[in-house]
């Protein structure tokens, strides 16, 4: 039986490699350790579900603000993925089958949460046919069916290996925010993102505006991997050529020694200026600080993307 919490363990295809230095983080990327009342509560509801988070298998720095506010990425489709990305601290080997009573479970934490907004994500599942597809559709109508006011974001896999009644059946089930992350510059795909291929996630967020126009379409990149400056504006463009709604760019922050090196700290003025730089490109919605994430803010954040949505249309 592997023990996930053990790191050669968690990811045994990293544990041939070489430790790369972890260098001292700046005073603007450090945060406060997770504690409080709401932090508490939203774990105690999270075991109680035995659902399983993004934020605390993926390490993510913002898990004790946004658990103190009941804000909690659900992670279904298990804890192990079947890829093996190199910044990544989510366990990777063989998963376990699907739960089939996991989408009930979501939606009951959603309710008991009061959540206005839901963040689900998942795992990786090369090993199913659809990718899990169905699984998230299912969930997806299940949070709809036990709270109807909330609204619904996804962050799902690439489908990679699905045909595309994959992504047409996760369309299908009328998530309000549509999310898939490039992660990185596509010069870095080889080290950091070897298992995926950008220009498939690009066209998979493209189909979603095709197939559904009034669903919001996401996506983010982390930086400090590598790449530079132009790269990223490449990526900016096409994003906007994909009609991407909304973009996050956040600091890349190495889990442990045997992950993708952290290459260097972007300062908040770079952030800045990317942030500038896309609202200069038409997206309706950017978030680029240091410690930005996906789901990050993202209840607030959809609330000013359907609102700039609505004023570009000439509603607000």
């Amino acid at each position: 039986m592997r023990d996930l919490k053990l790191p050669d363990q968690r990811h045994p295809e990293k544990a041939h490699r070489p430790d790369n230095a972890q260098p001292k983080k700046p005073d603007w990327i450090r945060v406060k350790a997770p504690g409080g009342e709401g932090y508490n509560q939203t774990r105690r509801i999270m075991r109680e579900h035995k659902l399983v988070t993004v934020c605390e298998e993926a390490g993510c720095p913002n898990a004790g603000e946004c658990w103190n506010q009941g804000h909690a990425t659900m992670m279904i489709m298990g804890e192990i993925c079947t890829r093996g990305c190199t910044f990544c601290n989510v366990a990777t080997g063989k998963p376990r089958a699907l739960d089939v009573f996991e989408p009930g479970r979501v939606a009951d934490a959603v309710q008991k949460l009061g959540l206005n907004h839901v963040v689900i994500t998942s795992v990786d599942r090369d090993d199913l046919d659809d990718g899990g597809a169905e699984h998230f559709a299912q969930t997806i109508r299940a949070v709809r069916h036990r709270s109807p006011e909330t609204t619904i974001e996804i962050l799902t896999p690439d489908f990679l290996k699905c045909g595309p009644d994959a992504l047409e059946a996760v369309v299908a089930a009328k998530p309000d925010v549509f999310n898939h992350n490039l992660e990185t510059v596509p010069g870095l795909y080889p080290e950091v993102r070897p298992g995926a291929r950008y220009f498939h996630s690009l066209r998979l967020l493209q189909r979603v505006k095709e197939i559904d126009p009034s669903i919001f379409t996401k996506s983010g990149i982390m930086v400090g991997l590598g790449e530079d400056a132009q790269a990223v504006r490449q990526v900016m463009d096409d994003m906007r050529a994909a009609d991407v709604d909304f973009l996050t760019i956040g600091q890349y922050l190495q889990p442990t020694p045997k992950h993708h090196r952290v290459d260097r700290f972007v300062t908040p003025e770079e952030f800045a200026a990317y942030e500038k730089a896309a609202w200069g490109k038409g997206f309706l919605m950017v978030s680029a600080t240091p410690l930005t994430r996906s789901s990050y803010h993202a209840g607030d954040d959809f609330a000013r993307l359907r609102g700039a949505r609505e004023a570009k249309l000439g509603r607000g």
